[in-house]
């Protein structure tokens, strides 16, 4: 009897391209013939940035092949203008509709799913919050986040002054080079422009009432409606990790939204931003998969699909 997970592409189709995606079933069922145990709670996995499904060193592939060795489906694809998907290329602001497209076609392949988690990392993390802002899917019972994205040119400066400029300061190393004279005019330079950079960021005056909303603000919304379950993991040694800690907690919109919606929270202190080593990517498929049985024991949510 095999353990592996059988995988197979999925091909289907949004705004008259081509998306192709990898699904990862469960190993087959010990008897010949009979249908292989497959959850009614599902996975789909958002790839963000400049990658394809397979993700950093693997990521996805290894994540989703985990998850299914545990009875759980798990689709990742290719938006639009990525990977083996046809079409112009688009950011994370703009894939909800490959995000539904995806929905569809897994549950069509699967009529059994009954629920849907969404998993994304950094902006792909984004783009779930943003598919939940710009539609309801009660197909969609849960969003696992990992470091998600909300970086502008002031949260940046804000997170290295923070985080990067007040440890340098500490240091009786820096204090030393500086007044010898080693210290490069540059660093000093980006000190002083982060600095500026941060203080303009809250001084910056609200944007008009009918101006479009940011990107971030359209993610806190999307927290804010979704019903749902929400597990949000955070790496330790992360600068996209610590922007979104920063962000959330001192801005009025996000305050809001997580007071309403509360998530499942999981510091890894010794992570990346990709959790790039065996021990951090072990921990990820762990709670991912203890959230999952989570989830999978919830009630179903009511409503109609996307």
């Amino acid at each position: 009897m095999t353990t592996a997970s059988v995988e197979e592409a999925l091909r289907f189709s949004c705004g008259g391209e081509s998306l192709l995606g990898v699904l990862s079933l469960p190993p087959p069922a010990p008897v010949e013939g009979e249908q292989a145990d497959i959850s009614g709670t599902a996975l789909l996995i958002i790839v963000g940035g400049p990658q394809y499904r397979a993700g950093s060193h693997r990521q996805f592939v290894l994540l989703a092949r985990a998850l299914a060795r545990h009875g759980h489906a798990v689709l990742r694809f290719d938006p639009r203008g990525s990977g083996d998907s046809s079409g112009a290329p688009r950011s994370f602001e703009h894939i909800s509709d490959d995000i539904g497209a995806a929905l569809d076609a897994l549950q069509a392949r699967l009529p059994q799913v009954r629920r849907v988690a969404l998993w994304g990392l950094c902006d792909g993390a984004s783009a779930a919050l943003l598919y939940c802002d710009s539609r309801p899917d009660a197909r969609v019972a849960g969003l696992c986040l990992l470091n998600p994205w909300v970086r502008s040119a002031a949260s940046l400066a804000q997170t290295h002054v923070k985080h990067y400029y007040r440890e340098r300061l500490a240091q009786r190393e820096f204090w030393v080079k500086l007044l010898r004279g080693r210290v490069a005019i540059d660093a000093l330079t980006g000190l002083l422009r982060s600095l500026w950079t941060a203080a303009a960021g809250r001084w910056a005056r609200r944007p008009a009432a009918d101006a479009p909303l940011a990107f971030q603000q359209r993610m806190a919304r999307g927290w804010q409606r979704f019903e749902g379950r929400i597990l949000l993991l955070l790496s330790g040694r992360d600068y996209t990790a610590r922007e979104f800690t920063e962000h959330s907690t001192g801005d009025p919109a996000w305050q809001a939204a997580m007071r309403k919606q509360v998530a499942e929270v999981h510091q890894l202190a010794t992570a990346d931003h990709t959790f790039s080593n065996q021990a951090a990517r072990a921990e990820v498929e762990a709670l991912t998969l203890g959230w999952l049985a989570q989830l999978a024991a919830a009630p179903p949510r009511v409503g109609g699909g996307g």
